[in-house]
């Protein structure tokens, strides 16, 4: 019997099809939890518009991962089969602070990571010392029209890179422009076992209906995770968000 080749079986070349590389970043977000095992996968356009390629594309990726059992389609959809704990409902709030709390579809969400060094104020809290680089996330949504533009960067800390395998294996596909939905980076973090304090600053942008938002992050040890800086065009929507959170037992 043939052996059927997976797409992280396959070395990674520059003459790969754009659909096997979406297969291998979506297979890379499914082993991390991005999407648990037995919960539905978004929809062939969000996913299009996830990764920036045609619903042609998404088709043939998905296509590879129904090859290898991967995920399932039926009349509901497509939903994710890998092996792991069944679903259940995530006790953290959503990464990165002002993301969207479900799927909206007046919305456009874009979310890419990169190994870069932070700005200045980033590494101050993170205690990193200068010029070194660290993994960045980069979420900006904004519906149809172009209002209620947000935009958020994060920054995190040796610490969370170390201790959170799933934030760990990152730094090898940050070339910021593969899309990278973190939004169980709190999840993974608990499980990680680190409590988590989020300390959050709201200041008006003068002569703007926008405000900035900054959260840092810290364990139980006063270790910084994450700081995070948001921007959002504020008008009528309103900020939820949560704080201490307690590690998973």
């Amino acid at each position: 019997m043939a052996r059927t080749t997976t797409p992280h079986d396959r070395p990674h070349t520059d003459e790969q099809p754009r659909y096997w590389r979406v297969a291998t970043e979506l297979l890379g977000e499914l082993r991390d939890g991005t999407v648990r095992p037995g919960e539905r996968l978004p929809g062939e356009r969000q996913l299009a518009e996830h990764f920036g390629v045609s619903r042609e594309t998404v088709r043939q990726a998905l296509e590879v991962l129904r090859r290898d059992g991967l995920v399932t389609t039926d009349r509901r959809g497509s939903h994710a089969t890998l092996p792991g704990p069944p679903v259940e409902h995530s006790t953290s709030a959503a990464f990165p602070i002002g993301v969207r709390p479900g799927p909206d579809e007046r919305a456009v969400d874009r979310a890419t990571v990169t190994w870069e060094t932070p700005p200045a104020a980033h590494a101050a809290a993170l205690r990193l010392a200068p010029d070194r680089p660290t993994l960045m996330h980069r979420y900006e949504s904004a519906r149809a029209d172009g209002r209620g533009l947000r935009s958020a960067v994060t920054s995190f800390s040796d610490v969370a890179l170390t201790e959170v395998v799933e934030l760990g294996r990152y730094r090898d596909r940050a070339d910021g422009t593969s899309a990278a939905q973190l939004r169980r980076a709190y999840d993974w973090m608990r499980t990680a076992g680190l409590t988590l304090h989020h300390r959050d600053a709201i200041t008006r942008l003068p002569d703007s209906t926008s405000v900035r938002v900054t959260r840092l992050v810290h364990d139980q040890h006063e270790r910084p995770l994450e700081f995070t800086e948001l921007v959002v065009d504020a008008q009528r929507d309103a900020l939820v968000y949560e704080f201490t959170l307690p590690a998973a037992v």
